[in-house]
């Protein structure tokens, strides 16, 4: 049936869901409820609904309209808070930027998103300046938010401002459920990143798998201490936290001790962090001697969490259920769950699909393989991308047959747990056999005095690739190469045992808390020459 163009409109309207309009409606049902604690600011739904409100005003006041892409280079904030709901509700596209990028790196970003303008946090206004010059861009919105106290360079508004003042009452514009609102760049295997363009439908149906599968309510407590320039702690924690109304505190980065002291002071009852991060706490020396006793809640994701660190975790935090969550950046990110009860019984596993989530494997010609058959994990969802921002060829190939190909490798069994054994790049292929690093990392992991490892391959003229594993000793520990190998031989086949072992003082990681073993396999590239 068709209505008249008015009445078509009005009905859009007033069905309108998107992800601008859900601070508002949080605010409607709990406006005196804490909504964000940064630093010394504390904020309620009501409060931060007008904040958004505000600087949504300030960035249509200067020229910023709905379809415009806005970069934001910072570290965790209130401000990123503010200004990731204020472009929501604009209908104006996010561009979150890794903040340890070059000048290069994040030109190449601004001028193929074609971005109209940057917010960065002040420490980092030179690097945003240089990479505006680089790019071209000369026009356009240059916020600088005020992290560090000192006064906006020149040329560069004080962001502040914005959400201090202005008009209280939300931008009247209509955004469809498919309306691009995120684009975020991926790193991946190419020399450049693509953007991947993520709509309210993605993240909407991505925020509700989370919350019915991952055990999330109004009574959360959660710190967020992992980049917001990444979807995970923006979009499977932070803007969660959001849609239900649940009280968020924002750490500029995962340091254990400001994390472990932040637990304790404001009663956290929920934390996402990476392995490493969660390592990171168990080492700490203050974490027996914190009261972590509000903690309920724990989630990791990045990659597996190492079956001793499992044990030990539910050990020592008794009282926290843990949740795995697996997917990528292309679905808003979440695709598979691991939930609590499964933890020991499917150590390792990457779960099942998540609520609105279908996932398989395929084989090479986009055939599905049986379960125990190692094939590429494909989904269908809501959830995935709107396809890479000005590349058809690429979304095309990761589309291909109606499916989202994600480039991992996986196995899964009969009743649907899937196991993630690599990425297709990081199948490690020595003397003729395949090699899941996963694998090895969790034979090393069981031998004593193995705080973290990372496993990888290197080039070698005998084998092709090398197994090669890089081990961080536990703080006091006597652990030798002789160990490992000793260790290894009594659990794994010949051809899976680490051929090099180099003992290290830290992983290289990125502010996700990944580890980068693309730079593990250029530092030790030459181990096979010696």
């Amino acid at each position: 049936m068709s209505f008249s163009p008015g009445t078509a409109a009005a009905i859009d309207r007033a069905r309108q869901h998107a992800v601008g309009d859900l601070l508002h409606r949080t605010a409607r049902r709990y406006p005196d409820k804490l909504a964000v604690v940064a630093g010394d600011l504390r904020v309620t739904y009501a409060e931060f609904d007008v904040a958004v409100n505000r600087t949504a005003h300030a960035l249509a006041g200067r020229g910023v309209r709905k379809g415009d892409r806005l970069a934001l280079l910072s570290h965790n904030c209130w401000q990123y808070a503010v200004l990731a709901f204020a472009t929501a509700k604009l209908g104006v596209v996010l561009v979150p930027v890794n903040f340890m990028l070059t000048a290069d790196e994040i030109a190449y970003i601004l001028r193929h998103s074609g971005a109209s303008g940057i917010v960065a946090e002040d420490a980092l206004v030179a690097t945003a300046a240089d990479a505006l010059t680089a790019a071209g861009v000369e026009r356009g919105v240059r916020g600088a938010i005020p992290l560090s106290g000192a006064a906006a360079a020149e040329g560069w508004e004080d962001v502040d401002a914005w959400w201090r003042d202005g008009p209280v009452d939300a931008p009247d514009v209509v955004v469809a459920d498919d309306d691009p609102l995120r684009l975020m760049y991926t790193s991946g295997t190419e020399s450049r990143p693509k953007g991947v363009m993520l709509s309210s439908r993605s993240l909407i149906g991505q925020y509700v798998s989370c919350i019915v599968d991952g055990g999330m309510e109004a009574g959360d407590v959660e710190v967020h201490a992992l980049p917001m320039y990444h979807c995970a702690q923006l979009d499977c924690f932070f803007s969660v936290d959001v849609y239900l109304g649940a009280s968020s505190v924002i750490l500029p980065g995962p340091d254990p001790a400001a994390l472990l002291a932040t637990i304790a002071r404001e009663k956290v009852t929920k934390l996402f962090c990476p392995p490493t991060v969660w390592i990171s706490l168990l080492r700490h020396p203050d974490f027996d001697a914190t009261d972590l006793s509000s903690l309920r809640k724990g989630y990791y994701g990045a990659s597996p969490m190492p079956v001793e660190v499992l044990r030990e975790l539910q050990r020592r935090l008794p009282d926290v259920q843990l949740w795995n969550f697996y997917g990528q950046t292309e679905m808003a990110p979440l695709a598979t769950i691991l939930r609590p009860h499964e933890q020991l019984e499917r150590a390792g596993s990457a779960g099942r699909a998540a609520l609105n989530v279908e996932t398989m494997l395929v084989d090479e010609l986009g055939e599905p393989v049986p379960p125990g058959e190692v094939g590429e994990i494909v989904h269908r969802s809501p959830h995935a991308t709107l396809g890479y921002y000005e590349d058809e060829e690429k979304t095309a190939e990761a589309f291909r047959g109606g499916w989202f190909h994600s480039g991992d490798l996986g196995v899964m069994t009969e009743d649907g747990y899937l196991s993630v054994v690599d990425r297709k790049k990081d199948m490690i292929k020595t003397g003729g056999e395949n090699v899941a690093s996963r694998e090895v990392e969790e034979a090393i992991y069981e031998l004593d005095g193995v705080a973290e490892v990372a496993v990888f391959g290197i080039s070698h003229p005998h084998w092709i690739e090398a197994v090669t594993a890089v081990i961080v000793p536990k703080p006091g520990a006597t652990l030798t190469a002789a160990h490992v190998d000793a260790h290894t031989k009594e659990r794994l086949a010949g051809y899976k045992r680490p051929k090099y072992v180099v003992l290290a003082d830290a992983l290289p990681k990125n502010p996700s808390g990944k580890i980068l073993k693309r730079a593990l396999r250029e530092e030790h590239a030459d181990l096979a020459q010696h």
